[in-house]
């Protein structure tokens, strides 16, 4: 088992650019490589992974909103399929858009861990991650996104 407690769901949030990808690898690779392939393989769910065509990310508004619901519905099933460990890696900006991943996964049993990495209203947090995100987000679309990122007061 992911935990002493059973099962686990972890939901990611972050700007673009912020490492959440990076802390679900540094997590993994503590787990084992036969643990972590596995959860890479039926656990991990990341909505940018709907907009990779032939190895090449390719992002379209226009099924922003259909890959996030197929997204959620991946990690729902693997959740009813009893996976160990689930994790969402998406920005996660607003609360919303994680409430029903965690709903699910309280209503399934799972423990939750929300893991917001980085600082958002940070600007030299900002900076770091227009410069080191992988999909070219520029530093404005960022800054749009860091003033509407949502944070438990």
């Amino acid at each position: 088992m992911s935990d002493q407690q059973g099962k686990l769901a972890i939901i990611m949030r972050g700007l673009p650019g912020s490492g959440k990808s990076y802390w679900v690898n540094t997590y993994l690779k503590g787990l084992g490589l036969e643990q972590a392939n596995h959860i890479k393989q039926y656990g991990y769910f990341s909505t940018d992974s709907f907009f990779v065509k032939e190895g090449h990310y390719k992002f379209n508004p226009k099924l922003l909103s259909q890959y996030h619901q197929a997204n959620l519905t991946a990690f729902i099933n693997a959740m009813a399929n009893n996976e160990p460990t689930v994790i969402c890696d998406n920005t996660n900006v607003a609360k919303w858009e994680f409430m029903a991943y965690e709903a699910a996964a309280k209503s399934l049993g799972y423990q939750v861990r929300v893991m917001l990495i980085g600082s958002p209203k940070d600007a030299q947090h900002q900076q770091l991650c227009a410069q080191r995100n992988s999909h070219k987000v520029p530093l404005n679309h960022i800054k749009t996104m860091a003033r509407l990122f949502e944070l438990d007061d």
